[in-house]
């Protein structure tokens, strides 16, 4: 059962300039790359960055996660401990872990979330996650919806699901394809995606099933038609993938969710918002038109249509039509929409490769692209590089205010403006606001006059954080205020109430309504002897360090084995376990109406030219896995 109702927008932060921006496009809470053992290698980030971008995030209610979520050797335990601290002293809300060993450690009352890299797949997981001291779990993106819903049911953990962006295409935490293929591993934040790459199916025989396409490349996730769907299930927090995409991503696909989740919250007022402030946009959001590699809702209701792009692993774009004529350095092609000069387009040529073309001109309904690159009447084109959309997304996109109320009142020496913030979510603390100055009090000639004067200068927010909705005079009006007088009120109220939002500290009044801060909810974990969940698909523990191997062994796992980046393996290696079945996605699997083929045999084999992968479908559990020969 869900402790609350509050629904939080999670978006990604590559640095410091991507959290902002997602900040102020309408973000309740971002994540970030600590400064080393984050899943992304690419993306660490130094404790100042963290630290301003956490007091950033507290200006609006919203919070700031750090992925510190690899698996950790020996010599790094202490390095990882003090990272951990340094985070914690630099105001973030909470921590993504993958390693158990980190709950071994002598930890700050700092909130842990599983990474989804847990493997967060079933509901003896997540019991024993909420057991072990865990606030909040990132499920498996291969979960469907009555699995979401029959976990919520079981656990009070708060749920965090991924709803856009690149989709790994194994089980979380189970990929260790890239290890296998040249040591860069997944689980240390080095994948070197070998799932884009091309491979050749092949049977038993060694016959050619499919040549040359992108296998195990899937689709991005969009998952924005079912927000509703999610929350009903349990889900509280709604995450983006994306630390490694650029800023124009963030801010696009920010804004297209946060528009989403406002029309839910608009049409059902037993959900609330998890952070403060009204955002307005100055374009219109479309995942399509940045980064996107076509779209998938993955499993989430049930295994349907096809998940991969077999063409290219690159991103494709918006479809906009097919052409129908050909010219010498020009073609035409069908649909409204309009094709700028400098846009990039795509199409897959006749030996089902995605190839590339630039706009140099488009007028009266043709295209003259910088090469032909041997189109064809039929290809359909795409558009990966929208240049008019890309100017647009440089200029100001967005601004987020909190809205605001004002209170003139009459103090013993002078006068004060009390803030009250207009938000169901804050608590009572945030009305205790206040800003005085001394000052005579001199009867006005004209009330009226004054009265317009006092609502006039106070409504002028300009460019802090806030929007002054409502403004109180109290009677005040029977007195004299010159214009400078009433602003220097103003100025230093909206001060004082944002240095007040963005302060450290447990006493935040942007904390949602009925909910303890983070560091008066937070414990550090304590040690028990739960019972480590059996676990009937076979999953790696990925065990690396001495903590990780004394967490598993107290919680009754007798010999738990080393990850596969701390042993040599000699003979036949599981590198990956995926939901993603080529059976199914060839119309060969009967459990969905296909009919295996005759004249093919299994087991069947992935080779990319230097690697041969063995594939074993494992019907029962409706997974398949894949094997490397040592």
């Amino acid at each position: 059962m869900r402790s609350t109702n509050n629904l939080e927008l999670l978006s990604p932060a590559k640095n410091l300039e991507c959290g902002t921006a997602a900040i102020r496009h309408g973000a309740d809470a971002v994540y970030i790359g600590a400064p080393k053992f984050g899943a992304r290698e690419a993306a660490g980030n130094s404790i100042g960055e963290i630290e301003k971008l956490a007091a950033e995030a507290r200006l609006f209610g919203a919070k700031t996660y750090v992925a510190l979520n690899t698996i950790l050797f020996d010599n790094e335990l202490e390095e990882a401990k003090r990272i951990i601290w340094q985070i914690y002293e630099a105001g973030a809300d909470a921590l993504i872990i993958q390693d158990f060993g980190i709950l071994e450690m002598d930890l700050p009352p700092i909130a842990l979330h599983a990474s989804t890299q847990a493997n967060n797949f079933t509901v003896e997981k997540l019991k024993f996650l909420e057991g072990v001291g865990f606030k909040r779990a990132v499920l498996a993106r291969e979960l469907s919806l009555s699995q979401i819903e029959t976990i919520a049911a079981q656990t009070a953990l708060e749920l965090e699901a991924f709803v856009h962006g690149s989709l790994c295409v194994s089980l979380s935490g189970q990929c260790y394809m890239s290890h296998a293929m040249g040591g860069r591993s997944a689980n240390r934040g080095a994948c070197a995606q070998p799932c884009r790459k091309k491979y050749r199916l092949t049977d038993a025989a060694g016959k050619i099933i499919v040549q040359d396409k992108h296998l195990l490349s899937l689709k991005d996730l969009n998952r924005s038609a079912s927000i509703n769907e999610l929350a009903t299930a349990g889900v509280r927090s709604f995450k983006i993938e994306g630390r490694l995409k650029d800023i124009d991503y963030v801010k696009n696909i920010t804004a297209y969710y946060r528009e989403a989740l406002d029309r839910l919250l608009e049409e059902k007022p037993e959900y609330l918002p998890a952070s403060l402030g009204k955002t307005t946009f100055f374009f219109t959001p479309d995942p399509v038109r940045t980064f996107h590699r076509s779209s998938t809702d993955y499993f989430l209701h049930g295994r349907k249509d096809s998940v991969v792009g077999l063409d290219s692993p690159k991103s494709t774009g918006e479809e906009l039509g097919t052409v129908t004529k050909i010219s010498r350095d020009s073609f035409q092609i069908s649909g409204e929409s309009s094709i700028s000069n400098n846009d990039g387009l795509t199409f897959v040529n006749s030996k089902g490769e995605s190839i590339g073309l630039k706009v140099n001109k488009a007028e009266n309904g043709a295209v003259f692209p910088d090469r032909m690159n041997e189109v064809f009447v039929g290809a359909k084109i795409f558009r990966n590089y929208d240049h008019g959309f890309q100017m647009a997304l440089g200029r100001k996109t967005a601004e987020r205010k909190i809205p605001v109320k004002i209170s003139l009142q009459s103090t013993p020496s002078g006068f004060s403006l009390l803030a009250e913030l207009e938000n169901e979510s804050v608590n009572a603390e945030s009305k205790n606001i206040a800003f005085a100055l001394s000052m005579d009090k001199i009867p006005a000639n004209d009330p009226v006059k004054s009265r317009d004067n006092i609502l006039r200068q106070l409504a002028k927010s300009g460019d802090t954080p806030f929007l002054v909705r409502d403004k109180e005079t109290n009677g005040n009006e029977q007195y004299f205020f010159t214009s400078q007088q009433i602003n220097e009120l103003r100025r230093g109220l909206l001060e004082r109430l944002a240095q007040k939002l963005s302060q450290k500290g447990s006493d935040n009044p942007a904390s949602p309504t009925g909910m303890l801060s983070e560091k008066q909810m937070t414990v550090r974990p304590v040690p028990n002897n739960l019972p480590f969940p059996a676990d009937q698909f076979q999953f790696e523990n990925n065990i690396s360090n001495r903590l990780a191997r004394q967490f598993y062994q107290r919680h009754g796992v007798e010999k738990p084995e080393h990850a596969i980046e701390k042993r040599v393996v000699s003979g036949r290696l599981q590198v990956m376990i995926t939901r993603h079945c080529l059976q199914h996605e060839l119309g060969f699997c009967a459990r969905f109406g296909g009919k295996f083929p005759a004249d093919f045999q299994l087991p069947f084999s992935l080779n990319d030219g230097a690697s041969k992968f063995e594939l074993e479908f494992d019907c029962r559990n409706c997974l398949m896995r894949i094997f490397k020969e040592a």
